[in-house]
């Protein structure tokens, strides 16, 4: 095969600062694996407003829908706050995941054992924690139709329509069961059919689906218990699928299990391309951190992890994907930590840059 095409969009804030660590990940695989990409580099967010009065250029857009995954750093700020809605930095990554259609959001909760005691739980809950979230995130009651604020007799009435179609919820949901594959092999699925007529039709179809895995155990649950459980026992599950509200409320619960956002990855991928590689768009959950830019603070885990996601489910590099998670892993388990990590008296942070040479040294020992 030629080689695999990597887009990387930097953006705003602490993106381009946590991205050039990443890029020390990139070179090393190359150097020390022989695991080489085509990268290319572009403008998303305000970085690209700047220059070109879009968020996104269609060019960029352009390279996105050609190369194999795009690997995103962070968008928005302070300084664009007063821009019109639609061309707000935030508009660019929704255009990339509306005109890639990518319409399963992965959120790993993950808690490195030498961060169990940063969690808000007690450590024996979460120690250990692996699970994972897949939220549909193109649909639902984010962009159903009718929505707005309208005027209702004497009064304003907001309407948001939750709507699903069976294809939409299918698709999802074989994401969910072919991840769990890879797994523990179980996937819970997270709705309200007690009250809500698209749940009942997103039961049926993933119950319908499951009937195609069957070394997969399916349960259901009600969304609302699953909030509950995750706070009460988050080791029960493995993979959890559900809707695109559901999914944002449930996914940043199960992040603050794992004690920082600066550790959290994140990817959003579609259907196959031509090559068999799925559409992939990879990117730390954190935003752009504008109180630290610039200050070499930016903890750059969760996108070295994102990078790791993608050599996973992009490029069929499990085991590299593992390699990098332990040295990640390792990197932690010797007290190295940036100031988001901090909560040992006596313990001095690392700068973006020195985490970045840890998680290198850590890899170069693996080999």
């Amino acid at each position: 095969m030629s080689t695999p095409s990597l887009l990387i969009l930097p953006g705003d804030g602490i993106g381009p600062e946590v991205m050039v660590e990443v890029r020390k990940v990139i070179d090393w695989f190359g150097a020390k694996r022989d695991l080489k990409f085509e990268v290319s580099e572009d403008l998303v967010g305000g970085a690209a407003y700047d220059a070109h009065g879009a968020p996104l250029h269609d060019e960029t857009m352009a390279k996105a829908q050609e190369v194999d995954a795009v690997l995103l750093g962070a968008v928005g700020g302070p300084k664009y706050d007063d821009l019109d809605f639609s061309v707000k930095p935030e508009r660019g990554l929704l255009r990339l995941r509306k005109d890639m259609d990518l319409y399963a959001n992965l959120r790993p909760a993950q808690c490195f054992d030498a961060l169990a005691d940063f969690s808000s739980l007690k450590k024996d809950v979460v120690a250990g924690l692996d699970i994972m979230i897949v939220r549909e995130l193109t649909s639902g009651v984010y962009f159903g139709e009718p929505r707005g604020i309208f005027e209702e007799g004497n009064e304003r009435v907001g309407i948001n329509t939750q709507r699903y179609t069976e294809s939409e919820i299918e698709r999802v949901a074989r994401s969910a069961f072919e991840l769990a594959m890879r797994r523990n092999r179980k996937v819970c699925s997270m709705e309200k059919a007690n009250v809500m007529e698209s749940g009942i039709l997103w039961r049926e179809v993933t119950t319908r689906v499951s009937s195609d895995y069957p070394n997969v155990e399916l349960s259901h649950m009600y969304a609302d218990n699953g909030a509950m459980q995750l706070v009460r026992a988050p080791k029960q599950f493995d993979v959890i699928l559900t809707d695109n509200l559901f999914g944002d409320i449930l996914s940043d619960c199960a992040a603050m299990l794992t004690g920082s956002l600066g550790m959290l990855p994140s990817a959003s991928l579609g259907a196959p391309m031509a090559n068999g590689r799925p559409k992939a768009l990879y990117e730390p959950v954190h935003g752009s951190a504008p109180d630290i830019t610039g200050q070499g603070k930016a903890n750059p885990i969760a996108c070295i992890l994102s990078f790791a996601m993608a050599l996973r489910y992009s490029f069929d590099a499990g085991e590299d994907a593992a390699r990098l998670e332990g040295a990640v892993n390792a990197v932690l388990a010797d007290g190295i930590r940036t100031a988001d990590l901090l909560g040992e008296e006596g313990v001095s942070p690392v700068s973006t840059s020195e985490m970045g040479d840890a998680v290198i040294t850590a890899l170069d020992a693996t080999i």
